[in-house]
């Protein structure tokens, strides 16, 4: 893989970065999106799937999000616990099993694309499809940089992974404008939310672990 940009690079220089480097790839290659709740993943993910579609790429589109566990689960230490906000909010071995392993490069390319439906807290078994030989796998989602998508030699199991950069409070305000929560970071009301954010980036350090980072804020 070439040199990875020493510092944080604009959107616009950030796609064409990455775009650059997918397209001459050959097999499958998986691409990770990571940043915090309302950093711009899933638009950033979006444009870089336009992006590579307009090159003649094959994407497929994956959300961390639909693979959530139960609620039972991600509120087993708490319905405000950070901790559990981070350890328990996803269905790590169901989106391993169903995703990473079988879109990798040496897998056998028949995966689900969801797991859990959050609208109606209803685990979902979508028919499974398969994908080309040659594709490009884009998944957003928060924490894609903790220890889960590493391997046992620490090597992580993405070909490219994003880190979206965003101001704690900018991101706050973003969600309170989507979503209608507090706007104040502090709020006691979204403390698992932002705390649980804010220790995973502590722990994991994902823009040192990045081989893109972008200022999206």
């Amino acid at each position: 893989m070439d040199t990875t940009p020493a510092e944080p690079l604009s959107r616009a220089a950030g796609l064409s970065w990455l775009v650059s480097r997918i397209r001459p790839r050959t097999g499958r290659t998986l691409v990770a999106i990571d940043g915090v709740d309302g950093a711009g993943k899933s638009t950033f993910a979006g444009d870089l799937t336009t992006e590579l579609t307009d090159s003649g790429l094959t994407v497929i589109r994956i959300s961390l999000d639909d693979f959530l566990n139960p609620v039972s689960v991600r509120h087993a230490q708490g319905r405000t616990s950070p901790e559990g906000f981070v350890a328990d909010s996803y269905d790590y071995p169901r989106f391993v099993e169903d995703v990473l392993e079988p879109l990798g490069s040496e897998g056998c390319g028949r995966y689900r694309a969801k797991s859990y439906d959050f609208a109606t807290e209803t685990p979902l078994n979508p028919p499974w499809q398969v994908a080309p030989d040659t594709a490009v796998v884009v998944v957003d989602g928060m924490f894609l940089h903790c220890e889960r998508f590493y391997d046992e030699r620490g090597r992580k199991l993405w070909d490219f992974s994003v880190w979206l950069d965003v101001p704690c409070a900018e991101s706050v305000r973003r969600l309170a404008e989507r979503d209608g929560s507090p706007s104040d970071p502090d709020d006691p009301r979204i403390r698992r939310y932002v705390e649980g954010q804010r220790r995973y980036i502590e722990r994991r350090n994902p823009a040192r672990r990045a081989d893109l980072v972008i200022d999206n804020g």
